[in-house]
């Protein structure tokens, strides 16, 4: 792409470009901080490796136009496919397993399986509030969250127990998966020594990712044995075929959907909810908004399945939480023609941009004060008022998050049973602080739980 008319950092220097002044860790923050200074478009340049990137949502919305442009696997996305392979979230759309696993894949979020996911999601919010009722000082919350949404979806996805909240120290499963998010984004910054300090060695990150694949074939391994019909994601992908063709996934490909479940499907929910404690936290007047409302819907009982769509005020919250910090920060668009994007910059076929997600959702254009935390930016009427393609935390078009549903369900309901048992005493002394792999969390955030003395004790 022809990148001499759009702007870039001031202090570029000739061959290194943009290095000084960036910190590999957090690449994120750094392109947020840039395009807040300097404007909608911009460039970023590593050596001779340039990137494009657009957070004004006037060109983000030319950018979803799906006609002239589609999802572009690049970065630190395309650096996951020794891990993950084509499984849906790294495939190219022009692949045949994308299509073929979307279609097989959409019942397992249909209301219907909402409706079964719902006890286990229960259940292991059980086991993370009898946790915290065990808990003797601080406890770290993205850890925690992690915990919780990787007890879910391997439970709900699945049917296999990572035994999360019975370990001192996280699954090996997730230790593995992080060093190998953080091994694929870094495999973009171009300096070795930068490589290994932050890293690892590329034989580190195939123990881990041959950790990963072992234990996912022992699970389908597992499951192929049993035998039976459980209509959950791994289910659906040993039973099912295109609903218009019959053809069915190969075993690769359902080891690489697993994989890619089972990372994409605990990861960023474990952020948004994260953040959104972390918030409330330090806006004590909306904690008590968040609260008074589990308490008038639900009271002291044990939420059912309708009962979680009733918490309309926790909802927002999180969506907060995702426009400030959207756990999945990012993705690319690519041309599908030539394109004069914004009427003034050439893109030829196949040139891609990168849409900073943290950067349009905080588009001055579109948010009033957009470094404030207001869930009542999420209103009915005032989401009806902003343009549609302002806010995009679970992606767009057609290769838009197939879990969404998931996601919310679970995460609403987990924040909702937080509020119901507890008041939060957070440290008065934090300061958010953000850590990147492939998403965001925050990092180092700890609370102190205390049970509210008038909720009763959780049935199970």
């Amino acid at each position: 792409m022809d990148t001499t008319a759009i702007p870039h950092r001031p202090g570029r220097l000739p061959v290194i470009g943009d290095i000084l002044g960036s910190d590999p860790r957090s690449p994120v923050q750094d392109t947020l901080r840039i395009g807040q200074r300097v404007g909608p478009i911009f460039t970023r340049k590593m050596f001779d490796f340039e990137i494009v990137f657009v957070g004004g949502v006037d060109l983000v919305t030319e950018l979803h136009d799906e006609t002239r442009f589609g999802k572009h696997v690049g970065l630190g996305i395309e650096n996951l496919r020794p891990l993950v392979g084509d499984g849906l979230f790294t495939a190219h759309t022009h692949e045949p397993n994308w299509r073929l696993a979307h279609d097989i894949l959409q019942p397992a979020f249909s209301a219907e399986a909402m409706r079964r996911y719902h006890p286990v999601m229960l259940e292991v919010a059980h086991e993370l509030t009898a946790a915290w009722d065990r808990a003797t000082g601080p406890v770290d919350v993205s850890a925690d969250m992690t915990r919780l949404t990787l007890e879910t979806i391997g439970r709900a996805g699945f049917g296999y127990r990572f035994g999360s909240f019975e370990r001192a120290e996280p699954h090996p499963f997730v230790t593995a998966m992080i060093r190998a998010l953080k091994f694929a984004q870094l495999q973009n910054v171009k300096i070795p020594l930068v490589q290994r300090s932050f890293a690892g060695t590329p034989a580190q990150n195939e123990r881990d990712i041959e950790y990963m694949t072992n234990l996912v074939d022992e699970v389908i391994e597992a499951r192929r044995r049993d035998g039976g019909e459980v209509r959950d994601l791994l289910g659906l992908m040993l039973s099912e075929g295109h609903p218009e063709t019959g053809e069915q996934l190969d075993p690769v490909n359902i080891r690489n959907q697993a994989i890619t479940f089972v990372i994409a499907g605990h990861e960023t929910t474990s952020g948004a909810l994260s953040f959104a404690l972390y918030y409330l936290t330090q806006n004590p007047d909306l904690l008590a908004k968040a609260r008074a409302e589990v308490d008038t819907v639900w009271g002291e009982r044990e939420p059912e399945f309708g009962d979680v769509a009733k918490l309309r005020y926790v909802r927002r919250v999180l969506d907060e939480a995702m426009r400030l910090w959207p756990t999945a920060p990012g993705y690319a668009r690519v041309a599908r023609e030539d394109v004069l994007l914004g009427g003034k910059y050439q893109m030829r076929k196949g040139d891609w941009i990168v849409v900073p997600l943290p950067l349009l959702h905080r588009d001055p254009e579109v948010w009033a004060d957009p470094e404030k935390f207001d869930p009542d930016r999420f209103e009915p009427a005032e989401v009806r008022k902003r343009p549609a393609q302002a806010y995009k935390p679970f992606g767009t078009g057609e290769r838009a998050c197939i879990g969404r549903q998931f996601a919310l369900h679970e995460a609403v309901l987990a924040l909702g049973m937080m509020l119901q048992r507890y008041d939060f005493e957070a440290d008065p002394g934090y300061r958010l602080k953000i850590a990147e792999s492939l998403t965001l969390k925050p990092s180092g955030f700890t609370v102190r739980p205390k049970a509210r003395e008038r909720v009763s004790a959780p049935v199970g």
